[in-house]
């Protein structure tokens, strides 16, 4: 018996040193820098001043607000569309299936950089949406998609929404096929309509997963940072700029200030776990 543990522990001890080397010892020292104030590396500790100032601090609350304003309408949208679109791509009858799955999961794999770079282009003043919408006669100006607060919201929404939903799509599907199709079949026999089979059978057997695909997209989003970085730059007047835009600012852009960012950085640590638990409630999960 002791052997058998020793050796299951000698499998783990591998991975357990590396995760605790690369993730809770800078978890921790990020924890002790919070603590601590000045230019550089030339630090001194001063308490909870940088959490106070935290309280205090206008362009953190402009990078909270922004940040919760694209959790809160990005995450809904995409994990719905994620549902929707793994029930159509679940159908046998459906031809070419396999090339719609590819299609829409391709741009997960895509470079961050990249694809932000190709939206900022479609999305600008003069480009390719603005002239489709004109063309259609939807708009009769362009619309400012980068320069005005509320489109460049829009802008980074749809950004994120177009990558990652694809993401989610794949754990649904996956799920999806596990379902017995006599249930399917049960509730056709007895008169349920394709969207009654989807509210009372699909989403409640997919509950687990759509509890993980929440969680993780509620993380992703809470550390947006490469599509405002490239598409709108925080802008215009801090509109979209995220708390890890604004970790980078003070680390990298402003007078380095690496204890206040440290302290900025747990602030996301403090809104996953609050999401995170408030989730699990919300799917009635005690676990």
């Amino acid at each position: 018996m002791l052997k058998s543990k020793l050796t299951g522990w000698l499998f783990i001890s591998i991975s357990v040193l590396l995760i605790s080397v690369f993730y809770f010892y800078p978890m921790g020292q990020a924890l002790i820098l919070s603590f601590q104030s000045g230019i550089g590396n030339n630090l001194e500790f001063v308490g909870f001043d940088n959490y106070l100032r935290l309280l205090n601090d206008p362009t953190f609350k402009a990078a909270l607000t922004n940040t919760v304003i694209f959790l809160l309408f990005q995450v809904p949208i995409m994990i719905l569309l994620a549902l929707i679109i793994s029930v159509l791509l679940n159908d046998q009858k459906l031809m070419a299936r396999g090339w719609f799955r590819t299609a829409i999961f391709l741009p997960c794999v895509t470079s961050l950089v990249a694809y932000s770079v190709i939206f900022k282009y479609l999305f600008s003043t003069d480009g390719f949406i603005n002239l489709m919408l004109s063309n259609l006669s939807i708009i009769s100006q362009p619309i400012n998609w980068l320069t005005d607060p509320f489109w460049a919201k829009v802008t980074i929404i749809i950004a994120i929404t177009w990558r990652w939903t694809g993401y989610n799509m794949i754990f649904y599907l996956s799920a999806l096929q596990n379902i017995d199709k006599s249930i399917y079949e049960a509730a056709k026999i007895d008169g349920a309509s394709a969207l009654q089979q989807f509210f009372k059978i699909t989403i409640p057997m997919l509950k687990p997963i759509i509890l993980f695909t929440s969680i993780i997209s509620t993380i992703g989003t809470l550390q947006l940072f490469d599509e405002v970085m490239n598409i709108t730059g925080g802008g215009p007047g801090n509109s979209t700029v995220t708390i890890s835009q604004y970790i980078y600012n003070l680390s990298f852009k402003y007078t380095p200030d690496f204890g206040y960012a440290a302290t900025v950085s747990y602030a996301i640590v403090i809104l996953i776990v609050f999401f995170s638990i408030l989730q699990f409630r919300v799917a009635g999960d005690k676990t």
